[in-house]
Formats: structure tokens, sequence, C-alpha cells
């Protein structure tokens, strides 16, 4: 069984709302997740000798996520990811996004579902958050009605997402949390072993958008389907990290997705999805100048980042998975994080 207790994480500045946080507790695993973004802040599990760390990267206070910071452990949307030159022509419309990170829109926009504060209800195992994101919200059609639950059992964090739409939109939510097994302020993840079940990916070009090919990992550096050590594997393959997508199978059940270990904790994450694709994020972009948890320090290549969701662009790209929701319709995807010991 698990537990649930919430309590108050701070106030908007202006008056704007308080920010509730809500503890979920088994007897393997700790969540913390505030109202502000739907955001994981904090995700304790044990290691291989019953001692709990917190293994996801962010903020003690409410103060660090209303800085910019790069989505530490929200959910983003209306769309995951990036639209090119944040534009898309949909039933002979032309939509303009919000442009937020260089020429292209990036998780939802200026204002996307990560800075919007959501309504809670708790649930016997969790917690539900909605919200009603109106039409027009950062260029995106139609109002959505969008609920994500957080539930807990045992080792396993499960996300459930749902939206309904009043007119045809794309959407594809994920959450965006980094995570360190060594425990979040550990200086890198090269000692992780990463295995993901994926016979392809989607190739980028140098703004990151995925170019339409859908290229086999065979003899490549994105051929994880048997576990590699990150550090060894990507000084063997030369490569500065991982911000690409890897395509599932299409199915729309729950399938394997990916395995991590930490061989020194005995800490393992799997993750199982509904959904077609998974970002794999290496941390890129972090530089040690956020300042985490504890005073913690967050450099590059610091936390890994498992983005289940459809494929970036699927909505400038017809051969992806689709991506639009229509008015009758529902939108309803599943991740599982399943952690233990090994």
């Amino acid at each position: 069984m698990a537990s649930v207790t919430r309590s108050v994480f701070g106030d908007l500045p202006g008056g704007a709302g308080i920010v509730e946080k809500f503890h979920l507790q088994s007897d393997q695993l700790r969540v913390e997740i505030i109202s502000l973004g739907c955001t994981i802040t904090a995700l304790e599990v044990k290691d291989r000798d019953g001692k709990f760390s917190d293994v996801v990267l962010g903020f003690a206070e409410l103060e660090g996520y209303l800085k910019k910071h790069p989505y530490f452990g929200a959910v983003v949307g209306r769309v995951a990811n990036r639209i090119a030159k944040g534009t898309f022509t949909m039933e002979g419309k032309e939509y303009k996004l919000a442009i937020n990170n260089g020429p292209n829109s990036l998780h939802g926009g200026l204002k996307g579902f990560d800075k919007v504060l959501w309504t809670p209800q708790v649930l016997p195992n969790g917690v539900q958050f909605s919200r009603i994101s109106p039409d027009g919200e950062e260029g995106y059609p139609g109002e959505l009605k969008v609920w994500v639950t957080y539930t807990l059992d045992g080792g396993q964090l499960i996300v459930n997402y749902k939206a309904q739409t009043s007119s045809t939109t794309p959407v594809s939510l994920t959450n965006h949390s980094y995570f360190n097994l060594a425990g979040h302020g550990s200086p890198n993840i090269y000692n992780h072993e990463v295995c993901i079940d994926a016979e392809a990916f989607l190739p980028v070009d140098d703004n990151l958008i995925t170019t339409g090919k859908v290229e086999s990992v065979q003899g490549t550096a994105f051929d994880l389907r048997k576990p590699v050590e990150l550090g060894k594997h990507m000084e063997k393959f030369q490569i500065n990290g991982f911000d690409h997508n890897f395509c599932l199978k299409d199915t729309q059940e729950k399938r394997f997705c990916a395995r991590v270990y930490h061989p020194r904790t005995g800490r393992k994450l799997e993750v199982y999805t509904t959904q077609p694709g998974v970002q794999f994020y290496t941390a890129n972009f972090l530089d040690g100048t956020l300042k985490g948890k504890g005073g913690a320090v967050y450099p590059k290549h610091s936390g890994f980042c498992l983005e289940t969701q459809n494929w970036p662009d699927a909505v400038n790209k017809p051969h992806f998975p689709r991506v639009l929701l229509h008015p009758g319709e529902e939108y309803n995807h599943t991740t599982w994080f399943n952690f233990s010991v090994a």
C-alpha cells in the first residue's frame, strides 16, 4: 500500500496561487510531486544495502522552479519536444506557435504545461492533476482538457496522461525527469549501463529537428539493444551525448522500453510505456550553473531523461505516428517507471 500526504510548497508571485506538494510513499519508493507543472521534485529509491537516495535532479524550494531551468521533473505539453520553425499546417490552416528554442517551438512554448498551476485531487495511492488548456494557448487550436495521474505501487511509479479536445489539435505529453541512479548531485552518469529496446532512431539536423528519416540502429552509436556502459560507449563512438528519439513498436499496448542499471548501488530502472517513442537525453546542456537540492551542482551529463512520447515534429511529418487528437477521441497513454535493486 502507498500513503499520500499533502502540504504547501510555496506561493506563486502576485497572489497567483498556492503550490502544493504531494508526498507518495510505499515500502520501496518515496516520491514528491508539486502542483506547478505536475513536477516530480524528489524520488527516493533504496540501494542494495537498503539505503534511500534521491535519484532525480531538482530544487528544494519553489523559487528554483520559477526561474529558468531545463524542465526538471515537469510534465511538458501541449506537444513535447521540438516543432520545426514553430509552425504546422492542419486542415488547410497554418498555425504559428511560440518560438522558444532557436528557430523552433520546444515543449509547448514560452508558457507550456510545465509552468502552470494544476488542480490536484488526492487518490488512495497517488494524485491526479487536471487543467483546461484554453483554445489558442501558445498558438495551439482547441480547448484541451488534460489529466495527469501519478500512482505508486511498491517499486513502481505509474504516470497516466489523458486529454480531450474541442477541435483537432496535436497532443504529445511526457514527464521530463532527470535521473541519476547514483543519487542526484553525483558528477556524471558515465558508469550507468543503458539498454533501449529500439531497432530504429530518428536522426536530427543542426537545430535538433528530426530530418524525417527513420534509420536502423544497427552498427551505430544508437544500438543500445544490449546494455552499454554509457561513458565508454560515448567515448568509443566519439559522441557528445544523446538527445534523440528511439522508435518503439507502435502498438498502443504496454511494452518494454528501456533499462538503466547502476552497478555500484545496484539500483535499476526499467521503463515500460504505451507510447511509440522515447527521447533519450543525457543532459548535454547542463553546465553546472544551477544549484539544486542540498547545494548540489548539476554539470553536463549529470543526469539522463527517458521521455516517452510521440515522435518529435510528427505534426510536420505525415509518415510519423499520428499526433492529432480529434473531438470525441481520448488521448490516453501510460508510462511505468519500475525501480528495483540487483
